[in-house]
């Protein structure tokens, strides 16, 4: 399985976060709008996977979806304010892994259909998994996705329309950094439940990118907290909306 993206909740407008990141140096667009969840987003693509910037447009019409990301976002942002919330892995059978998560006896919301209209006006679909879970201080599972598109269809319609350029396709993902209380507990679950292979003490394995789980200092929130971006000229840590950013 592979890394699809990390969903970093800001309160700014898509379009100032794309500014503020083009700035930097780092070509970011607005992705587009979840019409049924009240939220906009922009994007950050890489090689294999993207950062989504997600804000709220509609707060009403979010607080009414009764999605699992969507609770988790607003939850976020009323507990700690803007940053990470959690990471999505791609898979190509959700089908298949919702099944063999209930076999585990693991609830899930089973398969969820979602799509988001681009801001070129196209609409794109995919299927979400998410891990039945109470939104709280620990660690959320990460949740799964699978898109309508194969990978090579998909990024060269985004190449094409301009959301990825050559700069994007030279950045890879390398580490996500986690603090939680208790790393060993996390690891010992995240492999069982979804397979995943352990390189060291501290860090799981997928396709495309390490998962690090450190000890946390603090004594409530378990979040991502950083992630190790490779392949640009910028060589420096940006920390954004409460979220670090290392550009190796």
């Amino acid at each position: 399985m592979y890394l699809d993206h990390i969903v970093h909740s800001v309160t700014k407008a898509p379009l100032e976060v794309t500014e503020d990141w083009i700035e930097n140096g780092v070509h970011a667009v607005v992705g587009g709008q979840h019409t049924q969840w009240g939220t906009y987003n922009a994007l950050l693509y890489t090689k294999t996977s993207y950062i989504e910037w997600l804000s709220v447009e509609h707060k009403e019409v979010a607080k009414s979806a009764d999605h699992p990301l969507i609770n988790l976002m607003l939850h976020d942002l009323k507990t700690y304010g803007v940053g990470f919330n959690t990471i999505c892995i791609r898979t190509n059978s959700i089908d298949t892994l919702s099944n063999q998560l209930e076999e585990k006896g693991i609830k899930t919301s089973g398969v969820l259909h979602a799509e988001r209209k681009t801001s070129s006006g196209l609409v794109r679909k995919w299927k979400m998994l998410f891990v039945n879970e109470e939104i709280s201080d620990s660690l959320p599972y990460p949740f799964f996705i699978e898109w309508e598109e194969s990978e090579e269809v998909k990024y060269q319609l985004l190449q094409e329309d301009g959301t990825i350029n050559k700069s994007n396709l030279e950045l890879t993902i390398t580490a996500c950094e986690f603090h939680v209380r208790d790393p060993r507990e996390v690891m010992n679950k995240w492999k069982s439940y979804f397979q995943l292979i352990e390189q060291d003490e501290q860090t799981l394995l997928l396709e495309n990118t390490r998962l690090i789980f450190k000890q946390s200092i603090s004594k409530t929130k378990e979040r991502l907290v950083s992630m190790d971006i490779d392949g640009s000229n910028l060589h420096k840590e940006i920390t954004y909306e409460q979220a670090t950013y290392r550009f190796l």
